[in-house]
């Protein structure tokens, strides 16, 4: 039996596909298909690679039994866009064809059309942020809440729009939408999806009360909208009030897959604590125990604003992901460290989806524009970047790794698959 992750260079987001079951009748999943640039130049090309090791002809499409997207957010969704597209496009001839569709569609989970909030959005950073672009420099003023964390979420709401797109293009296709889920939302829970060929899934989030409480936070902001007179200087504060460090983390879902023994956490940009919450929740980790995986994709892209020392503790895993090139600062120095610190000499490896050297470019230049911004507002900005202190050259330098932990990274030439059962072998 096949049980593989193929993980594909995605700029500063995710894109993933988990290979399973016979080799003569392989099956597909795709997860998450990475921000602009990248559906073109990595994820179409090996797409094609695989229907090659498939021995596909001409006619025949390219089966993905499952395509999940973990959540609304540009760094996530712009290449399932890029590839429902073509396949409009094309439709009479595709490449390949979509059986299974899993998405939580934000309008579902607010349970309403967010049509002030997108007002609010195009009326601050105007009409290019519906499709996800939003200024570099795009903050707002919300007092002690982390200016990141706010950019962050803009950037989830403004993908609102992107979300409306592909439910609509997945109409269109005909793709079946949740189906283990009745067509509705998908939620946290104990109850395995045998997804067929050997692959199960677990879903430990997001968590129905969580959303909930999304829900009822999202009836606030609207009612104390249309209280109000809008303006367009207004779109700012508006915003401000509605947003929320839970945002994007709510509506991630999270996927822990089995298959033959083996078992691969798929986590988006969940927080940690409520993934291990969720795995409570699934019965898959016994409150306040421990559990092992072979491969954990370390959510968020190895942000450290997402991860306490704990995670890395009760969750371990022989294989450790993280998608990122340094945009946002991720993967994060601190990330690495706790996952050290908790692992100590025990084996284990991690892969990269691009050069520690060109990370570490991209993740000073984003130390720099923050400094830029502190001292633009009056605050005392954090120390210049040392590459010795902060650096993640400098940091696998110092760990004189011992035997059995390994750091790999993606070749942009050659496809990078972690195995855990038979090789996939293309």
């Amino acid at each position: 039996m096949i049980f593989s992750l193929d993980v594909l260079r995605a700029r500063k987001g995710d894109c993933l596909l988990l290979h399973y079951g016979p080799p003569t009748e392989p099956g597909l999943v795709m997860i998450d298909g990475g921000p602009k640039d990248v559906y073109k130049p990595h994820l179409r090309p090996r797409l094609m690679e695989i229907r090659k090791g498939r021995r596909l002809d001409s006619q025949e499409p390219l089966l993905v039994d499952l395509l999940m997207v973990s959540h609304v957010d540009d760094d996530h969704i712009q290449g399932i866009l890029d590839l429902t597209r073509e396949l409009i496009v094309t439709k009479n001839h595709p490449c390949f064809r979509v059986l299974g569709f899993w998405h939580n569609s934000f309008d579902e989970i607010i349970g309403d059309d967010p049509k002030e909030l997108t007002a609010s959005i195009e009326a601050q950073f105007g009409s290019a942020s519906l499709n996800g672009d939003l200024p570099a420099d795009a903050t707002v003023d919300a007092g002690q809440m982390e200016e990141e964390t706010i950019v962050d979420n803009l950037k989830v709401l403004a993908s609102i729009a992107q979300g409306f797109r592909l439910r609509t293009d997945a109409e269109g296709l005909g793709f079946d939408r949740n189906p283990e889920f009745g067509g509705k939302l998908i939620l946290a829970g104990k109850k395995k999806h045998p997804m067929g060929q050997g692959l199960k899934f677990v879903v430990a989030g997001p968590m129905k009360p969580e959303l909930q409480a999304l829900q009822k936070k999202h009836d606030k902001w609207l009612k104390d909208q249309k209280k109000k007179k809008k303006k367009k200087e207004d779109g700012e504060a508006a915003l401000a009030a509605y947003v929320d460090d839970s945002v994007p983390n709510l509506s991630s879902v999270v996927v822990l897959a089995q298959g033959d023994g083996k078992s691969m956490l798929l986590t988006g940009d969940a927080r940690g604590d409520k993934i291990l919450k969720g795995l409570e929740l699934a019965g898959v980790l016994k409150k306040g125990g421990t559990m092992h995986v072979n491969v954990l994709k370390v959510p968020h892209h190895g942000s450290a604003r997402n991860l306490e020392d704990d995670f890395f503790e009760r969750i371990t895993a022989d294989h450790y992901v993280f998608s990122g090139n340094g945009e946002h600062g991720n993967p994060e120095r601190e990330t690495l460290e706790m996952l050290f610190k908790a692992r100590g000499r025990d084996p284990f490896e991690i892969h990269l989806t691009y050069p520690v050297d060109e990370i570490d470019v991209e993740r000073e230049a984003d130390w720099k524009k923050e400094q830029a911004k502190a001292k633009a507002k009056g605050k005392k900005p954090k120390p210049d970047w040392s590459p010795q202190e902060n650096g993640l050259v400098a940091f696998f330098e110092n760990q004189n790794l011992v035997p059995g932990q390994n750091i790999r990274i993606k070749d942009a030439a050659k496809p990078h698959v972690i195995d855990l059962l038979d090789p996939l072998g293309y």
